[in-house]
């Protein structure tokens, strides 16, 4: 990495930088990104674990888990259930389901998932 290189980094935001390396992580497996996902179709992401919650939802917990790809944010619900062996903050997870609009937010309800390798693994 050149000295211009690393001087134009060091003018990024956390957000730009995170990003950034997200795009660079999840680029690679040559799918939808979140930005681009369309609404109401049957869709395959990918992203990285950024907040987890358990809330109930009609009197019936359910596991929240919001991923990013760098591009955009879709929050996965997983109804029925208080924890997710396996899933942790910052682990990477594709999903496939439909997804919609829940106010200003997309939700995906009971997506088929797959978590991603760890790093080193």
């Amino acid at each position: 990495m050149g000295i211009r290189n690393y001087l134009s980094r060091g003018s990024q935001t956390k957000d730009e930088l995170v990003s950034e390396r997200l795009c660079a992580k999840f680029g690679e497996l040559h799918m939808v990104t979140l930005a681009d996902m369309p609404m109401r179709r049957r869709v395959d992401v990918c992203g990285e674990i950024r907040r987890m919650s358990v809330k109930p939802r009609a009197g019936i917990p359910a596991v929240e888990v919001e991923i990013s790809d760098g591009t955009g944010e879709i929050t996965v619900i997983f109804s029925g259930r208080e924890r997710i062996p396996g899933i942790g903050h910052n682990r990477g997870l594709t999903v496939s389901g439909v997804a919609h609009w829940e106010g200003k937010r997309r939700v995906m309800l009971n997506p088929i998932y797959r978590l991603l390798p760890s790093p080193g693994q």
